[in-house]
């Protein structure tokens, strides 16, 4: 009986992430794009352990060792990838460059992803005056440029606590600002699924069975719905990565001594054409590697996770 009931509440959830899983091991490029974006959240995870220089260390800024080419032009292995115009190790600075981006936009997407999906469990499941409301709001929260409002907000902030104050909870800034500014997509995604799925059989099982419609929707409906937040989710963290990376390029990111990857190209940029070349493309191309390896995911999920290929 209980796995009977089970069967009936859970039709292809599982099934589903069995597909999901053959259908990876079964795609050369898929894999490497997962290989690539697990390699890349190994190394944040361990960059106080991977970086040849601890960063907090008073003599990590050394202006005598500014610009260092990489050791494969000057055979300096003290830097392998040289140093920046502070005299940093570049390396060291990708490494928790790396972490900082990798966890500023895997939190933002977190909050975009659980405030939408609740939103649109509601909306969807609840429908009348409550799904007008909530997708009225998402409509407005749309119809602003989500870098603008950023940009905006930040600004207005730096101006009116000053930098000092910024600088100490840019974090925490950044990833609250890119969060909550991309909800309304998991919301009428998840809306979208929610109005098909509590058409089906197993949810009118779960409600003469007596279930609450928290319970239904938390439990039984959403594990249904997971398919197109998969793909929003990895697609929206390389987004969420880049829009850090934009803020920061701008002055609006993360400060110098807690530098970011888009800080770290940023600051790089004005020595582009003066020599120092690396300063700015290693960073660059580190960037652009993880873009690169959470789009191809995205895309390989969206593409697999299509209902006629999933039919088929």
């Amino acid at each position: 009986m209980k796995h009977l009931k089970k069967d009936i509440l859970h039709p292809i959830s599982d099934t589903r992430m069995s597909h999901i899983w053959s259908g990876i091991i079964g795609d050369k490029l898929a894999v490497l794009a997962l290989i690539i974006f697990a390699f890349y959240c190994l190394v944040a995870l361990l960059a106080p352990l991977l970086a040849p220089f601890d960063v907090n260390d008073v003599h990590f800024m050394d202006l005598l060792n500014a610009e260092i080419a990489p050791s494969w032009i000057t055979h300096d292995y003290r830097f392998l990838l040289g140093t920046d115009a502070q005299g940093r190790d570049l390396l060291s600075v990708i490494l928790y460059g790396t972490r900082l981006s990798l966890t500023i936009g895997i939190c933002a997407v977190l909050i975009q992803a659980t405030l939408g999906i609740c939103i649109g469990l509601v909306a969807g499941y609840l429908g009348g005056r409550i799904d007008n409301f909530l997708m009225r709001c998402a409509d407005i929260q749309l119809s602003f440029s989500n870098m603008m409002v950023a940009i905006v907000f930040l600004a207005i902030f730096q101006s009116l606590f000053g930098m000092a104050l910024y600088q100490q909870f840019a974090m925490i800034i950044l990833i609250l600002v890119i969060g909550l500014s991309e909800w309304p997509l998991f919301a009428r995604t998840i809306r979208a699924s929610v109005l098909a799925e509590k058409q089906q059989e197993y949810v009118d099982a779960a409600r003469v069975m007596g279930f609450g419609s928290k319970r239904i929707m938390f439990r039984h409906i959403l594990p249904n719905t997971l398919s197109p937040i998969l793909v929003i989710f990895t697609i929206q963290i390389a987004n969420a990565i880049i829009a850090e990376a934009a803020l920061s390029f701008l002055g609006l990111g993360m400060p110098s001594s807690e530098p970011s990857l888009g800080a770290l190209i940023s600051e790089g940029f004005a020595y582009m054409f003066s020599g120092s070349w690396w300063i700015c493309v290693l960073p660059s191309v580190t960037l652009i590697i993880l873009i690169l390896a959470m789009n191809l995911l995205g895309d390989w999920l969206r593409d697999h996770l299509n209902p006629k290929v999933y039919k088929d």
